[in-house]
Order: C-alpha cells, then sequence, then structure tokens
C-alpha cells in the first residue's frame, strides 16, 4: 500500500521562516580561530593558539589515562580535588575556588549572574575579545578604554565608569599583546572602583610573569569581595585539549555562580590531569624557564633584525609590520606560512597590522628566526633597488 505523503506547511512562493535570535546575538561575529593546517605540510609548525609547546606534566598524562576507567562515572560535581590542589599550591582557600570548562566558561558565567541588559561593561581596548562577546550577548553596552603603551590603564577605566557601570573586563598579562598592568595600577583601579562594579582580572598567563611589580590579585581579592581572578590550565599546564580553568572570588560571587553552573560542568579525566599537573611543580617550573629562555633570544633576535616587537611577559609575542607595501603583516603571515610556520594574524582585538607569534620548540622557533631573517633580507633589498 502506498504511503502518502505528509502535506507541506509551506509554498513554493513562500519560504520556511527562519529562526532568528535575539538581537545581541545577531550582531556578533564568530570567534575567528587561529589555522592549524599549511597548504604542502603534513606537520606544519603551528604557533597561532599560544598552546604549550611542551605538552602537560606526564603525571597529568598519566592521571587522564588513569580517568579511563571511570569515564561511565559522573565527575566530582563539588572539583573537591582540584580545588584543594589548587588552594595548596597556590595558598588559596579551596572554598573560594570554583573549576569550569576553561576559564572562558567562568567569565560567561559571571556575566550572566551580574550583568543585566541596560548594564555597562567596561573593556580594556586590547583585552581578550571573548569577554566582549559574552557581555554584548547579554545585552550589555561595551565601554572600551583605551589603552596607554599597550596594556590596561586604570586611570582610562575609571573615567569611564558611569552608575550604568557593573562590570570591569581586563587581562593580565594581556592577549594578544603581551605585556601587564603594574601592581600601583591595579591597586589604585581597585581602590576607586565603586564596590558593586565587579573586576574581572583575567591571569591566563599569569603563572610565566616574574616582574617584581606584577600582581597576581588575589591578596587584592581577599581585601576587595569585587575582585574575581580567572585562571586557566590551558596555558603553562598545556591541558588546552581538555578545557578545564577556575576562579577565586569572595564567597558572595561563588555562591551565585553555584546557583547557574550546571552540576557538571568539568569532565572526570580533565579534573584529574588538571590536579595532577597543578602538584607536579617541578615541571611547571620547566615549561616556565624554557618560554623565558626563548621569549628574551626571540624578542632580541628579531629586534636586531629590525622588528618592532611589543614587550611581553607571556608565552607568545607580537611583531608590527608595516601598514602598506609588500611587508605587511598579511605578506609575513604569508611568507611564513610556505615555510610551514603558522602564526595568528591580529585583526579585531588588538593593534592593527600585527602578527602573534607562540613561543615553540628549539627547532620551531630557530625556523620562525630564519624565516624572519629571509622577509627581513627581502625588504632591504627592495629598499635599496
Amino acid at each position: 500500500m502506498a504511503m502518502r505523503k505528509a502535506a507541506s506547511t509551506t509554498t513554493a512562493e513562500e519560504p520556511a521562516a527562519t529562526l532568528a535570535p535575539k538581537q545581541a546575538v545577531r550582531a556578533l561575529s564568530p570567534y575567528s580561530q587561529g589555522k592549524s593546517s599549511a597548504e604542502g605540510f603534513a606537520e606544519p609548525i603551528k604557533l597561532s593558539s599560544n598552546e604549550s609547546p611542551l605538552g602537560p606534566s606526564p603525571r597529568a598524562i598519566a592521571a587522564y589515562h588513569d580517568a579511563a576507567a571511570r569515564l561511565f562515572r559522573y565527575p566530582d560535581g563539588g572539583q573537591s580535588a582540584l580545588r584543594k590542589a589548587i588552594g595548596d599550591i597556590y595558598g588559596l582557600d579551596p572554598t573560594r575556588i570554583v573549576c569550569g570548562n576553561g576559564s572562558e566558561e567562568l567569565q560567561l558565567l559571571l556575566v550572566r549572574a551580574f550583568v543585566s541588559p541596560s548594564d555597562e561593561v567596561i573593556c580594556s581596548e586590547f583585552s581578550f575579545i571573548m569577554g566582549r562577546i559574552h557581555a554584548e550577548a547579554q545585552g550589555a553596552t561595551i565601554v572600551t578604554a583605551p589603552e596607554v603603551d599597550y596594556r590596561a590603564d586604570a586611570d582610562a577605566i575609571l573615567a569611564r565608569i558611569t552608575p550604568k557601570t557593573r562590570m570591569i573586563m581586563l587581562a593580565s598579562p594581556n592577549n594578544p599583546v603581551g605585556d601587564y598592568m603594574r601592581r600601583c595600577e591595579f591597586e589604585r583601579l581597585v581602590e576607586n572602583t565603586p564596590k558593586h562594579v565587579i573586576i574581572i582580572y583575567d591571569g591566563a598567563y599569569a603563572d610565566y610573569v616574574d616582574a617584581s611589580d606584577y600582581d597576581n590579585g588575589f591578596a587584592l581579592c581577599d581585601r576587595a569581595p569585587n575582585v574575581v581572578i580567572t585562571r586557566t590550565f590551558s596555558k603553562l599546564y598545556g591541558l588546552a585539549g581538555l578545557r578545564i580553568g577556575w576562579m577565586y572570588a569572595d564567597k558572595s560571587v561563588i555562591d551565585a555562580i553555584e546557583r547557574i553552573r550546571t552540576p557538571f560542568n568539568t569532565n572526570i579525566a580533565a579534573l584529574a590531569a588538571a590536579e595532577a599537573a597543578v602538584r607536579d611543580t617541578d615541571y611547571s617550573a620547566k615549561v616556565k624557564a624554557h618560554n623565558a629562555i626563548w621569549l628574551s633570544r626571540l624578542t632580541t633576535t628579531l629586534r636586531d633584525l629590525g622588528y618592532e616587537v611589543f614587550p611581553s611577559v607571556a608565552n607568545f609575542y607580537l611583531i608590527r609590520f608595516s601598514a602598506n607595501g609588500d611587508f605587511t603583516a598579511d605578506q609575513a603571515a604569508e611568507f611564513l606560512l610556505k615555510r610551514g610556520v603558522i602564526p595568528r594574524p591580529v585583526s579585531a582585538g588588538g593593534p592593527a597590522g600585527c602578527l602573534r607569534i607562540t613561543v615553540g620548540l628549539d627547532h620551531e622557533n630557530e625556523a620562525v628566526i630564519d624565516a624572519l631573517k629571509e622577509f627581513a633580507a627581502h625588504r632591504a633589498a627592495a629598499r635599496s633597488v
């Protein structure tokens, strides 16, 4: 017996309706990820996403494999072991720590908990763009505070606080520039910000910093309940693929986040690997030392070749190229790609005309130096014609 077709709900002249999200979401552009492939290279040198070139601690890898036998179980929703490990290593109260699916999820939860559509959110000019996206999606008005010397500026932020301001977002060190807010600046910002305004102080790259005038924010968070610190296991600890981060905040803020986060927002493998990683302090010290040696060497060498390299204390460096001609950032990126090196061109969210390049393994860094030395030679030859 033949089956009858269901009657169509639309006609040929009447296309099916499109489901449209709210206006605040329609106005956003999707986040553009760094390249991961280079034509003609099976295994290119990927230096576009600030990943750890040394990878995770062997103890973290072992903990990850051990977790495989427990994958049928839900993870510990209270995140007890990891919160205790973080507290032990950083000297923090575990009851004031919450872990998340990357620090980005925690920033999203903070926006959901504290920002309403009528509020204003201040973002430092060259801060990580995802915080801005979360606030815009919430319907908040974004107020951009310009940066002096390409780092967050306390006076610029304070001058833009209004009765509508509900949140301040800044990263120190920042991405994509790599510089940091000095301690005196951060203290002045906290002291002069109204206490009902949340200050998200993103320290994704804080583990790399040794500068004496850098403030990791933990002590100020203890004194000022409106300061929230977000951190990640994606950088120094090499767990970017597991998406695990954490935040440290006043208990009133923790309570708000606990009310809206999903019961199992961190998976069992990520929790196990992160706990092992944070406790393996010898390995993290090795990763930090490798980065410090090469960041200094790369900065000095590339400046000697005539490149403008921004100051950085993170695991990447930013190079500015010509605004026009044959030696722009796009030309340099193409030059590197043809040699199997993948950089990160900076557009929205950073200074124009720049490439951001991650500190890699020894041979990867040497490959960058060789390629940019050749690129500089081409530039010199063109100028002499």
